[in-house]
């Protein structure tokens, strides 16, 4: 069998009742995101980003400011770029969430509409990764030399896309290195396997986790 997409993702937490909470708090994600008690070593940065994409900068504000309520830490606050507008929070168990739009003016009042998750994974070698992943039935949206690989979400949840570890590191404004488990699991439907970066993938499938 071939992965085809995401089908689910799991965050290993020390405490998934209080995950839980937050993320219904701070996002409204209370299927998107699976969550399992872990307590597997894990230092510093874990390699990977999840980004939620919303319409415009209220929404930003919006999701920013109720995690940081929720008890998330501001990484990177809220701002406009030349792509946009976003902002970078950690949440408490140390998993990194992007929130971001293209669009740099509103054009309504805010909500609590996510456009897209993108699960967004720092790799030592995108060319390999990318290879990895079109091998085992991933089909490519987008891709900018070796640089950021983009797969077609197709029906999935979530989006998966990679990005030089380095690269993505100093984007989200925290610094590159990690040790121990990314303390994260993929689920698809082509059953267990590990990518050239460690991030694993387990067979799973879109009911929700009794």
């Amino acid at each position: 069998m071939t992965m085809a997409n995401i089908e689910s993702v799991t965050l290993e937490v020390a405490d998934p009742t209080a995950a839980s909470r937050f993320y219904t708090a701070a996002f409204g994600l209370d299927t998107q995101i699976r969550l399992r008690a872990s307590e597997a070593p894990t230092t510093g940065f874990r390699g990977f980003l999840l980004a939620l994409t919303v319409s415009q900068p209220a929404t930003v504000d919006g999701f920013i400011g109720a995690a940081l309520d929720a008890g998330a830490t501001s990484l990177k606050p809220a701002a406009k770029s030349l792509w946009g507008y976003g902002g970078v929070v950690q949440a408490p168990d140390g998993t990194i969430w992007k929130v971001a739009t293209s669009a740099k003016k509103d054009t309504g009042p805010a909500t609590r509409q996510i456009d897209e998750i993108v699960l967004l994974l720092g790799v030592a070698d995108v060319a390999a990764s990318k290879r990895f992943y079109v091998e085992r039935g991933l089909a490519v949206a987008k891709s900018f030399s070796r640089m950021y690989v983009e797969f077609a979400a197709g029906s999935s949840p979530v989006k998966l896309a990679l990005y030089r570890r380095r690269a993505l590191a100093k984007d989200v404004g925290v610094a590159p290195d990690g040790t121990g488990s990314h303390r994260l699991m993929i689920g698809g439907a082509a059953g267990p396997c590990t990518d050239p970066d460690g991030f694993a993938w387990e067979a799973t499938s879109l009911a929700p986790t009794p």
